[in-house]
């Protein structure tokens, strides 16, 4: 039997290739040898869905619909990344394959990134183990997946993950179409612009910044796109 490796970005999957003696067997989209098989997400490969995938109507911002809280949150393989995705898919349900050591990045976001691409492909059967490690030397990785621990001791960081993605997405959907609506027109009068939306997240900060020019205030609005 085999085992699986597989790492947040094909660069680090390059460095755990070295290691294990795979870097010159490289296939389309991982890397396999008679004991492993390496292979990589490319950053995020599943998302929450938009509003619109649970009902249609949800396409049109309006007050009435808001707030948006679904019961049970929708997930869906981004587009542009789908082909590395089904790579993944059919790897995970190889059945050589009896053992998957988690790789991507140590901490929130990186079990996040794993997480997701589990729950979307439904991978049963198999021992699943957490590399944890600090660096990519080859000490360091090697150390990491002697030591692996179960998947399920970082279940509470995993828990962590999803509520945090829940958070922004909430904040993120609701308080964007209410600004917007409220706001929109006028802001997009202010920026000389036909329409104008207003994001609001976690990550996204708006400056808004008062410059004094010969007596005059100078305000700069931010133009964002819609979450």
């Amino acid at each position: 039997m085999k085992k699986l490796l597989i790492t947040e970005k094909p660069s680090v999957a390059m460095e755990f290739a070295k290691v294990l003696k795979l870097d010159n067997n490289r296939k389309n989209g991982y890397m396999e040898n008679e004991e492993w098989v390496i292979t990589w997400c490319v950053g995020h490969l599943v998302t929450m869905s938009y509003p619109e995938k649970y009902d249609e109507k949800l396409k049109f911002w309006r007050l009435d619909t808001l707030p948006f809280i679904p019961e049970e949150f929708k997930y869906e393989v981004i587009p542009n990344v789908e082909k590395q995705y089904e790579i993944l898919k059919t790897l995970f349900k190889r059945e050589d394959i009896d053992t998957i050591y988690v790789s991507t990045d140590s901490g929130r976001e990186g079990e996040y990134i794993y997480r997701l691409v589990d729950q979307m492909i439904g991978v049963e059967g198999k021992v699943k183990k957490r590399v944890w490690i600090d660096s990519q030397t080859e000490e360091e990785i090697l150390r990491g997946i002697k030591e692996a621990k179960e998947l399920s001791a970082y279940n509470s960081l995993a828990d962590s993950a999803y509520l945090r993605a829940k958070e922004d997405y909430l904040i993120g959907i609701n308080f964007s179409r209410l600004l917007s609506i409220i706001y929109g027109k006028k802001l997009a009068q202010e920026i000389k612009e036909e329409k104008a939306s207003i994001s609001i997240g976690r990550v996204m900060t708006c400056v808004l910044r008062n410059d004094s020019y010969k007596g005059k205030r100078n305000t700069k609005f931010c133009k964002n796109k819609v979450l």
